[in-house]
């Protein structure tokens, strides 16, 4: 039977993390011209207008090297790299041009979520079972990324380039993001607010290794496991 494995320290160095992991939807430019058809039709009727925003809950955590089961059914997840935004000021409207001010620095993530096809508002189950939310072992300072908006991202499978794209293709960059979130909630130091995913997320299961790089921030390494395989 499943265990729920201990939940994992926030201390991700040089930081300690207090807060919320949220990530956005729909953020990438490729991917809303894909779309852009579906979101016309009801319920939707338009492309959203404000950042479509889920939450990692604390129990889908983990570090880099710590396996990840995957459940028998469907057998695999989808594997979406993402760069981590960490707040390190508090931010309640701030405009994208003093955006970038409330940023402690960056990190990789893996949202890793069962494949879906449920684009706007996916269930909490497909993308919140225990280790869903993989972190780099390393925050980079904010003043020692230039810009966060023109980086290269690759992921990797069993050593396989299977993806690229870069933190330039999104619709909302980083200042951007959290200066709309910011209009709507509050950002606290030690939350994490993600860039958003490319379109094409890979698919990978039990038993493959996945490698998340980002240029300039650093690397995340994640095993895939069968579930039963975790259970302690």
């Amino acid at each position: 039977m499943h265990t729920t494995p201990p939940l994992p320290s926030l201390d991700v160095a040089p930081y300690r993390l207090t807060g919320t992991v949220y990530g956005v939807l729909m953020n990438h430019r490729p991917a809303l011209y894909v779309l852009a058809d579906a979101l016309d039709k009801p319920p939707y009727k338009a492309a959203p207008k404000a950042p479509v925003l889920f939450v990692k809950p604390r129990n889908t955590l983990a570090r880099s090297g710590q396996p990840v089961a995957v459940p028998a059914e469907p057998g695999q997840v989808e594997v979406s790299a993402q760069l981590g935004i960490v707040i390190g000021r508090q931010c309640t409207g701030v405009t994208p041009e003093a955006a970038l001010g409330h940023v402690a620095g960056y990190l990789v993530v893996n949202d890793i979520s069962l494949p879906h096809n449920q684009f706007y508002r996916p269930s909490v189950r497909l993308k919140a079972r225990d280790g869903f939310c993989p972190l780099g072992d390393r925050i980079v300072p904010a003043d020692q990324v230039p810009d966060p908006d023109a980086l290269e991202v690759r992921v990797l499978i069993d050593g396989q380039l299977v993806q690229v794209s870069s933190t330039g293709d999104r619709f909302r960059g980083v200042a951007q993001l959290i200066a709309d979130v910011s209009a709507f909630m509050t950002l606290m130091p030690g939350d994490i607010l993600t860039l958003g995913g490319s379109q094409g997320a890979p698919l990978a299961r039990a038993g493959q290794a996945v490698r998340i790089e980002i240029e300039g921030i650093g690397h995340l390494n994640t095993p895939l496991v069968r579930e039963q395989e975790s259970a302690a």
